[in-house]
């Protein structure tokens, strides 16, 4: 039995993830802001991760064996959460995203595109992306670190927030691997210099999967457009991109607590389908026909749907011993959950 605190975990896999761990007979905290309340049998202690001071009162004297970070977003917060749990556990898992790898720096290679070939789409090559691609050792990631908010993109501004989020994402993984720097503002708390903790960052594929648990609705975006004939607009040139189911998401997860290994770790299901392979199994499932409207260069499109390389490599944890599922395999029901869904 291990004594593991969650972080988050209050929706979605992270909800999954508390009750796959109660399940397995360990102790499992919940820590939030009171906003909702844990699965029986799960404790839960209330505190803003934000503040300091609070968050120290509320986890009084108790260390754990896992701590399990769901929802660390910026460097700011990462160098609270390192400070707080210097010595109160064994290891530190921090969710992260698929998001932290750049894609104007992905490799292309050999690996063929998975989806349907349209006449004016052609095939085009990937090689999925390994964990090493991404240097935190180096600047703009090297210490010192800048713990001061960046300024919030403006409203509506999509592609500043997908920014935001990964850069916060690149920025707080990298707190954690480095040693605690003295403070570069007056008004927060000195802290000698101390080595790492061990810490793993689980960079997460595109989670999908669950109904109405799934609450981006991206999913729902190809049923909602499929199921009433509108056109789904796709880039030129569409690019594969990795997925895994939650269920398997909470399962890696919880899997990771178990384990002794450090360092980054990408969760992807095999398989890396584009958004024509997506589209064509979301119109199957629903017994339509999908159609497609090309977005001029520079345009959004719809979600999933990238004109330059995005897909991960899943090797490092398959080494490890995780035993991954196919896309293949559980996107379809995944589709029929998300259309009874949004019937």
């Amino acid at each position: 039995m291990k004594r593991i605190l969650v972080i988050g975990g209050s929706r979605y896999f992270g909800k999954s993830l508390v009750t796959r761990l109660r399940d397995a007979g360990d102790d499992v905290m919940v820590l939030n802001r009171g906003s909702s309340a844990p699965p029986p049998g799960v404790g839960r202690l209330i505190a803003d991760r934000d503040d300091e001071a609070g968050l120290r009162t509320a986890l009084g004297r108790r260390d754990f064996d896992v701590v399990v970070d769901q929802v660390c977003y910026t460097p700011l917060q990462a160098a609270v959460a390192r400070r707080v749990f210097a010595g109160r556990t064994g290891r530190y898992v921090m969710t992260s995203t698929m998001e932290v790898y750049d894609p104007d720096t992905f490799p292309a290679g050999s690996a063929p595109r998975t989806g349907p070939a349209l006449p004016a789409l052609p095939v085009v090559p990937v090689v999925p992306v390994v964990e090493g691609a991404l240097d935190l050792t180096r600047p703009p990631f090297a210490p010192p670190f800048p713990y001061r908010p960046e300024p919030a993109p403006a409203p509506g501004d999509t592609r500043g927030r997908a920014r935001a989020y990964a850069e916060g994402k690149r920025r707080a993984e990298a707190v954690f691997l480095h040693e605690l720097q003295e403070p570069d503002t007056p008004d927060e708390p000195d802290t000698p210099d101390e080595p790492p903790f061990p810490f793993v960052s689980v960079r997460t594929a595109h989670v999908l999967g669950g109904g109405r648990a799934e609450f981006t609705g991206r999913l729902a975006h190809y049923v909602r457009r499929i199921a009433a004939g509108i056109p789904v607009d796709v880039h030129a040139t569409p690019y594969g991109t990795s997925f895994i189911h939650h269920l398997e998401m909470a399962e890696f997860l919880d899997w990771t607590a178990r384990q002794t290994f450090t360092g980054p770790v990408n969760a992807a299901s095999h398989g890396a389908p584009d958004v024509l392979a997506l589209c064509a199994t979301v119109a199957e499932r629903l017994g339509r026909r999908c159609h497609h409207r090309v977005v001029e260069a520079g345009a959004d499109a719809s979600p999933f749907s990238f004109d330059r390389a995005y897909a991960m490599d899943n090797g490092r944890a398959a080494a490890l011993g995780f035993a991954f599922g196919r896309v293949a395999d559980w996107l379809p029901g995944a589709v029929t959950e998300t259309a009874r869904a949004t019937a």
